[in-house]
């Protein structure tokens, strides 16, 4: 998590060293990734990182966090919360996820450290931050699980808080198979289908 002082930099200088450090991790992975190269690139003296971030580790959970919630947006900007029937819950559920695997196909560098994040050099730094990685993520999936709850959708019989966690670990293992394939290198619509046909089996009354 960026320290307070982070968050009263003006937004131009922020955008500086979040782009720097983005364009650096994609390029080198977490592992080869060097903070000083970033520290140039932003424009900073060597202490002042330190200042807004802990370490490299603590800057690149940061954003790969950001760049989460740069795909998954507002929530109530997705074509599921617009549902009015079961069946439509679960179609508009695939076209948001050919969606926002459209806008990933045109983001290369987000691409390449969510790679990363998923079976790269990133991903054991990822398991140590993964309060931060599932705060993305959570309020997302939780109010599409209570909105196909409300359609008949989803099933009602177990804790909200169980089926949360059953589709958000099934999401995570889709994104990093999905991610982690070299040859995608466009949105598979039959994969996406598959999977929402697995989703929906797990969740479904």
């Amino acid at each position: 998590m960026p320290r307070p002082r982070f968050d009263r930099l003006a937004p131009d200088q922020q955008d500086a060293i979040l782009t720097a450090a983005l364009r650096e991790f994609a390029a080198h992975g977490y592992a080869d990734a060097s903070l000083n190269r970033i520290i140039v690139a932003a424009g900073l003296s060597k202490g002042a990182m330190y200042y807004y971030f802990d370490d490299k580790a603590d800057l690149y959970l940061h954003i790969v966090g950001t760049q989460l919630g740069r795909l998954t947006g507002e929530p109530g900007g997705f074509t599921l919360f617009r549902a009015t029937s079961a069946a439509g819950f679960w179609s508009a559920l695939a076209v948001d996820a050919l969606a926002a695997l459209t806008t990933l196909s045109t983001l290369p560098e987000v691409a390449a450290v969510l790679r990363d994040a998923a079976g790269g050099s990133g991903a054991a730094v990822l398991r140590r931050g993964q309060e931060e990685f599932d705060s993305a993520t959570r309020p997302w999936v939780e109010r599409a699980i209570q909105r196909g709850q409300q359609l008949g959708a989803v099933r009602v019989d177990v804790p909200v808080e169980l089926l949360c966690a059953v589709a958000g670990a099934m999401m995570q293992a889709m994104d990093a198979w999905y991610l982690t394939r070299r040859d995608v290198v466009r949105p598979d619509c039959g994969v996406v289908h598959d999977f929402i046909g697995m989703l929906r089996r797990a969740l479904e009354p």
